[in-house]
């Protein structure tokens, strides 16, 4: 049995991609997009035309509501191909307002349910920002599921399960990215793999936390860089994986033993902890990683959301 096969024996297995063609070979339950993925999709020949289209029909409209369009076609698609659910993303320029964050999902709700799309497969991506988080509680008390993204820090992971949100995307492999970045010529890659990985432990720590404590929020690792960062999770809610490590998965047979388990969380000695806007910010600003890599992603999505607006502009 090769690996992606073995992973999801433990694990649901999502595709982290906006190119829905090719999804079918990996089967994934799930799919996930950004403003990144889509970006990357539209400048394919492949989906240049779907983009085309997709403006012509609504041109008139303001650009905010285009994109919009955009986004549910692209969601539309993956949907005909993945059995379970689309998350899709909130743009991050409304990252730090919390009732822009809601009037957005509700619009993107209404475009998928319009389609005849129910709200039960679909995630809205928003960023986990303290806003974001509770634009996520309000949308959560209406039956709108979300997926808090650019996730680094425990002090958003606990501020998600208090929100109760369905689920969260801790980034592994740009919590790794940042310690490698740092340690410089000391990193020692050996030494920080498999389950010593820095982003592997970030998420192997929430996983538990929420376990321990009965919180229902799913936990979804992403944003991986290799094959190990993935096998070290094997038992994670669900891995949101891009499909050049899924191909990489399939293309062996080492085993897969399962590295997180519910009922080990249950006797992990870990405390509770509770957070209200002050004390999360005060975390998070103690966080180095966190903050930089929040502020990083936040500005990398709003830059590529640009980019696919300037590039709807054009057509």
């Amino acid at each position: 049995m090769h690996q992606l096969d073995q992973l999801k024996q433990f694990t649901t297995v999502v595709a982290d991609t906006g190119n829905f063609k090719q999804l079918a070979q990996f089967a994934p339950q799930d799919a996930t997009t950004n403003p990144s993925l889509i970006l990357k999709a539209v400048q394919q020949p492949d989906y240049a035309p779907l983009l085309a289209e997709t403006v012509a029909v609504h041109r008139g409209l303001p650009l905010d509501e285009v994109v919009d369009q955009v986004l549910v076609r692209f969601g539309l698609e993956i949907l005909k191909v993945v059995p379970g659910r689309v998350s899709t993303e909130v743009d991050a320029r409304l990252s730090f307002d919390t009732a822009a964050n809601v009037a957005r999902a509700h619009r993107i709700i209404d475009l998928y349910e319009a389609a005849g799309i129910g709200r039960n497969r679909v995630l809205i991506k928003i960023a986990s920002t303290w806003e974001g988080i509770q634009a996520a509680r309000i949308l959560e008390r209406e039956g709108i599921h979300c997926n808090l993204t650019l996730l680094f820090s425990f002090c958003q992971a606990v501020a998600c399960g208090e929100a109760g949100v369905q689920l969260i995307s801790p980034f592994v492999g740009r919590i790794y990215d940042w310690y490698k970045k740092s340690a410089g010529a000391k990193w020692d890659e050996a030494a920080m793999a498999g389950a010593n990985d820095p982003g592997v432990l970030s998420v192997s720590q929430i996983y538990t936390y929420y376990k321990k404590f009965g919180i229902d929020t799913e936990v979804m690792g992403a944003s991986f860089r290799n094959v190990g960062q993935i096998t070290a999770l094997a038992g994670c809610d669900l891995l949101t994986i891009s499909p050049d490590l899924l191909a990489q998965l399939q293309a062996s047979e080492a085993p897969i033993v399962r590295a997180l388990d519910p009922a080990a969380a249950k006797d992990a000695p870990v405390h509770a902890v509770s957070y209200n806007e002050a004390s999360f910010r005060y975390a998070l600003n103690e966080d180095a990683m966190g903050t930089e890599k929040l502020a990083e992603g936040i500005r990398g999505f709003a830059v590529d959301a640009g980019k696919l607006d300037q590039m709807i502009l054009s057509l």
